[in-house]
């Protein structure tokens, strides 16, 4: 039996600083870009404090822009995994999400964890079909 095996490309967003753990923040794979998980983070990799809405949309910035670098676009994400640090955050999240994707949202997985940085409250990856 012959396996087909796709064509695997890494990318990172032109003007945003390296990762600071061992990652590529998308992989192309066949006709899929897979996006690491991304958190509010500006040029200099120094993590947004302050507004918890402006950190989900800072992070949805993040995940386009890595998107873009592997020539995918948000509506055609197919899947995304949501973190929150605290149960509390996901009706202020939904809203926000909603907005981000008001007609035929994505499949989503949403669970709260602890993260290792204790700013950090909300985290988020995703795969887009770009066949």
């Amino acid at each position: 039996m012959w396996f087909h095996v796709p064509m695997i490309e890494r990318f990172h967003p032109e003007g945003l600083p390296a990762p600071t753990v061992p990652l590529s923040p998308a992989v192309k794979a066949g006709d899929f870009v897979f996006v690491s998980g991304q958190i509010a983070t500006d040029h200099e990799n120094k993590v947004f404090i302050g507004d918890f809405a402006r950190e989900v949309e800072s992070t949805l910035d993040n995940v386009e822009a890595v998107l873009a670098s592997a020539g995918a676009r948000p509506d055609q994400i197919v899947k995304i995994g949501a973190f929150l640090s605290n149960a509390i955050l996901f009706a202020p999240f939904n809203e926000i999400y909603r907005r981000r994707f008001p007609e035929a949202p994505p499949a989503r997985t949403t669970v709260v964890v602890a993260f290792g940085h204790p700013d950090v409250r909300v985290e988020i990856e995703a795969i887009a079909y770009v066949g």
